[in-house]
């Protein structure tokens, strides 16, 4: 049995399938994380969340920024923006299948000393605190979804406390755990910072190079395709942005070795 952890797919089927192949996984023995993202800004993001809903077990899901933003556009509360490609599943006859599945799907999960989160964690979480925290959204994703697309947009609060509350508690979960790139030492996070890691000079840094009390697990995550590949003992950044004429990246969970796909290069320019 192999176990591999998958950057962000964004509706990459082609270069998926030919990963999956290169890999040599077999569905029924083989284990495949994705670290969210799975669909958006690629061709074919209905056939990517056919196949790994198919998969059932063998594939553990986290959400990602781009799955939230589907949901919500799903459930009238997101507006579709020009660079969208979410149309097909939206007009899929299984939608409501697809989109019920998504909705499932936990925003970290942590086994064998790994946890799998989107983005990122701040500093001041523990990997007990970051499940427990994702488990709340989860929670309220399953009764009151309605309640967490209607407040899912926006970038504050900036900083944690154990004192937030309703809706404000939930968006800075979800910005963590599927929008952060950079934080402050006393874990303030900036949403705007999206290119390469800022200069040393700058307050701001990469969230896995400031001291945190998840140090003592490794962090599977995507979502920075500016950083691009980056494998150490404490982290595992996946995302080498095959949605932007980049690659697809592969990530042994047992040996460490990576495998790549090049991208078809769908979307040379962000928009």
């Amino acid at each position: 049995m192999s176990r591999h952890a998958i950057g962000d797919v964004q509706g990459c089927y082609d270069e998926l399938r030919v990963l999956l192949d290169r890999i040599g996984f077999s569905p029924d023995r083989d284990r495949l994380w994705f670290v969210g993202d799975l669909v958006n800004r690629g061709p074919n993001s209905l056939e990517v969340l056919r196949l790994v809903r198919s998969l059932g077990d063998n594939a553990t899901v986290v959400l990602g920024n781009h799955d939230l933003h589907l949901l919500a556009v799903a459930a009238g509360s997101g507006r579709a923006r020009p660079s969208d490609t979410l149309e097909a599943i939206l007009s899929a006859s299984d939608r409501e299948t697809l989109l019920e599945w998504l909705a499932s799907r936990p925003l970290a999960h942590f086994e064998g000393g790994d946890l799998m989160v989107h983005a990122g964690v701040v500093p001041q979480w523990t990997v007990e605190a970051t499940l427990a925290l994702a488990g709340e959204v989860h929670r309220a994703l399953a009764q009151e979804p309605q309640r967490i697309f209607d407040n899912l947009y926006g970038n504050q609060p900036d900083r944690w406390s154990p004192q937030l509350a309703g809706p404000d508690r939930l968006r800075f979960v979800i910005n963590v755990l599927t929008r952060m790139r950079v934080c402050t030492r006393d874990g303030r996070i900036n949403l705007q910072i999206k290119g390469k890691p800022p200069a040393q000079s700058s307050p701001w840094r990469p969230w896995f190079d400031v001291e945190r009390l998840t140090g003592g697990a490794r962090v599977i995550c995507g979502h920075w395709s500016a950083l691009g590949l980056l494998v150490r003992r404490d982290v595992a950044a996946l995302d080498t942005g095959c949605v932007w004429g980049g690659a697809l990246t592969a990530f042994d969970l047992d040996c460490g070795t990576t495998v790549s796909v090049p991208s078809r290069g769908y979307c040379l320019v962000k928009a």
